[in-house]
């Protein structure tokens, strides 16, 4: 990165249904050192609970916040990222997920891993269900815990992994496997505006869980834009929820997008 580089960040919160992670996670982004962002708050038809928070922490957070709100009608998160982009001229998006609390330092080091013709790809610290249901009934600040805190709940086998937590130098993390899209999350992804818009966004035609953030970057990187690894620079703090497998007919599109190109390693 070069040091003249200080994006204006858009960080796009998808969320459905879940008020109390997402109030975590606007809690979280307030405690951020780097204070050049807004947040959207990207809703997939949540209720009137979520509207409602959004609307009181609009008055109590220390930055601009939004919410983009559209009708439930069944999983159609690559839409409602797309309109919630649709609504900020920043210049830099962070896509995160509505149940990821991000650590002071988070928008600061994406903020520096920024550079032209590249997007970044964070890895995510999986709660277990038991310490994901103290943290939100007790309010606790997760993401100012200490690295020898987290190291505590890896040995008690409270959280999946202990080493993205680590403060790695972000020198070497920046240029690995350029043209891969395997294991890209799009609860943890930024993007230069230009690029997103340059490929047309996230595919609406994803109506099902599954596979939409993969073939954003299956175009990303075959429009030219390529990869830059944050695995161990901007790890997010995944709060628990069942997993679900994806949707037969989202493999299926996904598979197509596969099928239909060039220029990707796995």
């Amino acid at each position: 990165m070069t040091a003249s580089i200080a994006p204006d960040i858009a960080v796009i919160v998808s969320t459905y249904e879940r008020p109390d992670a997402l109030d975590a996670v606007l809690r979280s982004l307030d405690d951020q050192t780097y204070r050049r962002f807004e947040v959207i708050v990207a809703d997939d038809g949540s209720s009137l609970d979520t509207r409602a928070l959004v609307a009181r922490r609009t008055e109590e957070l220390g930055f601009p916040l939004r919410h983009v709100w559209q009708e439930d009608r069944g999983y159609h998160l690559a839409a409602i990222r797309n309109r919630a982009a649709a609504e900020t001229g920043r210049e830099y998006f962070v896509f995160l997920d509505g149940d990821c609390v991000v650590r002071p330092d988070f928008l600061r080091r994406h903020a520096r891993l920024a550079e032209p013709g590249r997007f970044v790809h964070g890895s995510r610290v999986r709660l277990d269900r038991e310490l994901s249901r103290t943290a939100l009934e007790r309010g606790l600040p997760i993401q100012r815990w200490s690295a020898t805190r987290w190291l505590r709940e890896r040995l008690r086998g409270r959280v999946d992994r202990f080493t993205p937590l680590l403060r790695v130098p972000l020198g070497p993390l920046r240029r690995v496997s350029p043209r891969a899209w395997r294991g890209v999350k799009g609860c943890n992804l930024a993007v230069w505006r230009t690029d997103f818009l340059a490929v047309h966004g996230f595919d609406e035609g994803y109506e099902g869980w599954g596979f939409e953030d993969n073939d954003l970057v299956v175009r990303l990187i075959r429009n030219g834009v390529r990869r830059k690894e944050g695995r161990y620079a901007v790890p997010v703090l995944h709060l628990w929820h069942e997993e679900r497998p994806p949707a037969p007919a989202s493999r299926e599109r996904f598979e197509r997008r596969l099928r239909s190109g060039y220029g990707l390693t796995r």
